[in-house]
């Protein structure tokens, strides 16, 4: 977090924000689908964008769309206002992003041995870490899926780890439905991703504060 005081308020110039905006959800989409190609069974999300993928023929980032703006709506009746509509920006760039990742660059990526797939899987959580930590810093609006946690905890009074898990869990029971890739890369996601981003704020945190100015 930005370090403030009674006397100033540091910031970092918009430029700066939308830098670390831009090259965080870069970095979230490489990660993301480094984990869904290891193929050993994707975060509960990306499980569910890829079941739905490959019941429509449609692409996967185009389901992160879709959901996102579902969720969108569904975070808006949570908490009794009107939807945060600033949020269509990272949804739309992300979902073409993993589009790009996934059928350009990575298109012809298959590991075939387990310990192969599992190095990609956590690479891919080590990678998302990073971009997290990065896309955190500006304070612009969260994507759909962080901010269901934030409208659950607001309108039950619930911890944000508590309603972290909910949101996982409800995540799962709908990649099910749709038998999307749930195995053992989803308990690891599950298990590593938590400490992987804490593992980088601090750095970009103490980057964020360096770029900053005064008020």
């Amino acid at each position: 977090m930005l370090q403030k005081t009674k006397l100033e308020e540091k910031k970092m110039p918009f430029i700066y924000r939308l830098l670390f905006y831009i090259v965080g959800l870069f970095v979230i989409s490489f990660g993301a689908s480094l984990t869904i190609k290891a193929n050993v069974g994707a975060g509960a999300w990306d499980a569910l964008n890829v079941g739905l993928s490959r019941m429509t023929g449609l692409s996967v980032g185009t389901f992160v769309i879709l959901v996102g703006i579902t969720l969108m709506f569904v975070n808006g009746a949570l908490v009794k206002r009107r939807p945060d509509f600033f949020a269509l920006f990272t949804i739309f760039i992300l979902g073409p992003l993993i589009d790009f990742w996934m059928l350009i660059v990575l298109g012809q990526f298959e590991p075939t041995q387990l310990l192969v797939k599992v190095l990609f899987l956590v690479l891919g959580l080590l990678i998302i870490g990073l971009g997290v930590a990065i896309y955190l810093q500006p304070k612009f609006p969260l994507n759909p899926i962080d901010n269901l946690m934030v409208s659950l905890n607001e309108r039950f009074g619930i911890s944000l780890p508590i309603a972290k898990t909910i949101c996982e869990a409800f995540a799962l029971l709908l990649a099910l439905m749709v038998k999307g890739p749930i195995g053992l890369g989803t308990f690891i996601c599950l298990v590593l991703i938590g400490p992987f981003i804490q593992l980088f704020v601090p750095t970009f945190e103490k980057l964020a504060q360096h770029l900053s100015v005064k008020k």
